[in-house]
């Protein structure tokens, strides 16, 4: 016989997701994501208002 309780597949995975370190990750992917779209957009809106930070960034090129 096992002593240890069995813990459910679903309480492993909300304990996984909740952690600090998975949230992080979570966070930093989501602004990463954010970022880049407005970077890299080719919306007239979007693209002519971040123009020129888009050129006065290293390594971002914009035509």
């Amino acid at each position: 016989m096992k002593s240890s309780i069995q813990v459910s597949p679903w309480r492993r995975t909300e304990r996984l997701v909740l952690s600090v370190p998975t949230q992080s990750i979570l966070y930093i992917l989501l602004w990463s994501l954010i970022i880049w779209m407005v970077y890299f957009s080719t919306y007239p809106a979007v693209h002519d208002k971040v123009h020129s930070l888009r050129h006065h960034t290293l390594g971002v090129s914009c035509h």
